[in-house]
């Protein structure tokens, strides 16, 4: 029954997902006698964890009932007191969780007071793969100091992401592209290049239509400042768009764009580009604990080149565009060999429909 009750934590906790950056997802369960008497999940909206909506609900019934988590109890005053302190209040005899918080505030403090104070703490890492995979970017972001990045494209077989002449319409389906929607709004930030911009005047939004408990921040490398002021991405701003720059770009582009709400930020590469480990630096800063990219071959290839990719996430259509001049998924300057190619890891394949695949992997990182 023990996992029958965490598989219930974690289906509650999913219900948080993109509803709780900069907060882990959590599902809380607590049962008295094999019965639930009280269950939960966090939002950052609601304020209150897990833990908390769990105890409310079961009230009196808390004391001597079982709590059921996917993550460990806090320990430490954040936006709410301590959840450890709270379930040693109600009296809980026995706490079971599946892995224990990696925020350095919390790894394993909120188990010792648990213990401290007479509680019973087991840990069952049956389902811990599926624990950390739920809230792989909180977990990245407090081992690293910086936010999961994740390089998406659709593209063809034979590598294409664009035709040399006509490029109206897509590469994949639509329902590929509804689960593109799923992807984004699990991510805090999106970053593009001005060349994608310029081409199709993108909106670059979540258009999953669900909850989010911050909005979904754009960002635009664009060297010189050359996004138009028309263009639906510069119309809809609302305190949602950062755009990256050299400190040579106009300085009356520069103003025009902040008088319309966007945030302009100068990052001087020694290329004479924008430096992208900047840009995730900022966002670091910032805690945002995803970032998602959406771009063209050039900027695909320099993301990669400067090694702040963490993910692939390929959608592949089973069609063949051939030619010289389609553009790859990643251009630029490339490797000269075979032996110094960017080798993945831990691979998954991903079905979307009859016809079409994601691919998913993991670049190594020191």
């Amino acid at each position: 029954m023990s996992s029958d009750y965490l598989r219930l934590a974690l289906d509650l906790a999913r219900q948080g997902a993109g509803r709780t950056s900069p907060n882990p997802c959590v599902g809380a369960v607590l049962v008295s006698n094999g019965e639930i008497v009280g269950q939960g999940f966090h939002t950052y909206s609601g304020v209150k964890h897990a833990e908390i909506v769990a105890l409310e609900q079961a009230g009196p019934r808390a004391r001597a009932a079982t709590l059921f988590i996917n993550l460990e109890p806090c320990s430490h005053q954040g936006r709410t007191g301590p959840c450890a302190d709270a379930l040693i209040a109600a009296g809980i005899a026995k706490v079971v969780a599946i892995t224990a918080d990696p925020n350095p505030e919390v790894s394993g403090r909120g188990f010792a007071k648990l213990r401290a104070a007479g509680i019973e703490v087991e840990i069952d890492a049956a389902l811990e793969n599926e624990a950390i995979d739920l809230n792989r970017a909180f977990f990245h972001f407090m081992k690293t100091g910086r936010p999961l990045v994740t390089l998406k494209s659709a593209l063809t077989l034979d590598g294409k992401i664009a035709a040399p002449d006509d490029n109206s319409g897509w590469i994949t389906s639509e329902r590929a592209r509804a689960h593109v929607q799923t992807i984004r709004h699990s991510h805090d930030a999106i970053l593009t290049g001005v060349g994608t911009v310029l081409s199709d005047n993108p909106m670059l939004n979540d258009r999953s239509g669900d909850e989010r408990s911050r909005p979904l921040l754009r960002i635009v490398a664009d060297s010189m400042l050359r996004t138009p002021l028309d263009h639906r991405i510069v119309q809809s701003c609302q305190d949602d768009l950062i755009i990256f720059c050299t400190s040579v770009a106009s300085k009356d582009r520069w103003k025009a764009l902040e008088s319309r709400g966007v945030e302009v930020i100068a990052a001087d590469a020694p290329s004479g580009r924008v430096d992208l480990p900047t840009i995730v630096s900022t966002l670091a800063e910032r805690r945002y604990l995803s970032l998602m990219i959406e771009a063209g071959s050039k900027l695909n290839w320099a993301v990669l080149e400067a090694g702040i990719v963490d993910r692939i996430f390929f959608y592949y259509a089973i069609k063949i565009l051939g030619g010289l001049q389609s553009l790859p998924v990643a251009g630029g300057s490339g490797k000269r060999t075979r032996m110094d190619a960017i080798h993945l890891r831990n691979l998954t394949l991903h079905r979307i429909t009859e016809d079409e695949f994601a691919v998913e992997a993991w670049v190594p990182r020191p």
